[in-house]
């Protein structure tokens, strides 16, 4: 599907773009490619006055405050390298932007993100970062499920498993808005700002 209008209160939210996730090895897009695509996105945003939300994950060194439940798989044992949760140089140090920190996958369980974007008049999401079937996936479903129209940067994300990203961006992206890359919601930011 074509990318269709960008609302005129539109933000972009870039999901865990830390120095923790972006070294991690992910796939089909390097780390470093999704952030200078996440930069592209964020300068043009910035330019216009639109809202720019970077979000990060976070947790306890030793785990006391990560989601409960059992899962099949283990948990992370020890604790992260220092700085592991802080936003990369390249997005960080702009005073106008949004800071979310999340403990779960998805950024509005738990944090404020609803309430500031709604503060804003904020109606539409533009959605970039790591890893696209967890924390982007996450992030796109709940924003959809509150009622943004939500638009998907596939060329500004990246995952784990290529798989899984090919199963977010070719199956689930759809059913939740509409998909292009960073240029295109690039030139269709700047027609609808015009």
């Amino acid at each position: 599907m074509a990318l269709s209008t960008l609302d005129e209160r539109t933000a972009l939210v870039l999901i865990d773009l830390q120095n923790g996730i972006v070294g991690a090895p992910v796939a089909p897009h390097s780390g470093a490619d999704v952030v200078a695509r996440s930069v592209e996105l964020a300068e043009a945003f910035r330019a216009q006055g639109a809202p720019v939300v970077l979000v990060r994950v976070t947790h306890a060194a030793d785990g006391s405050d990560a989601a409960p439940g059992r899962t099949e798989q283990a948990r992370g044992a020890g604790a992260p390298p220092a700085g592991w949760d802080v936003i990369v140089d390249d997005l960080a140090g702009h005073d106008g932007d949004l800071r979310v920190t999340k403990r779960n996958w998805g950024a509005f369980y738990g944090t404020d993100l609803d309430l500031q974007l709604r503060r804003r008049g904020v109606t539409q999401i533009v959605l970039a970062g790591i890893a696209t079937s967890i924390g982007v996936e996450s992030t796109a479903r709940a924003a959809h499920e509150h009622g943004y129209h939500v638009t998907l940067a596939t060329d500004a994300m990246t995952d784990l498993n290529e798989d899984a990203h090919q199963n977010s961006i070719e199956r689930i992206f759809p059913r939740l808005g509409e998909t292009g890359t960073t240029a295109q919601i690039l030139d269709l930011l700047a027609k609808t700002r015009a």
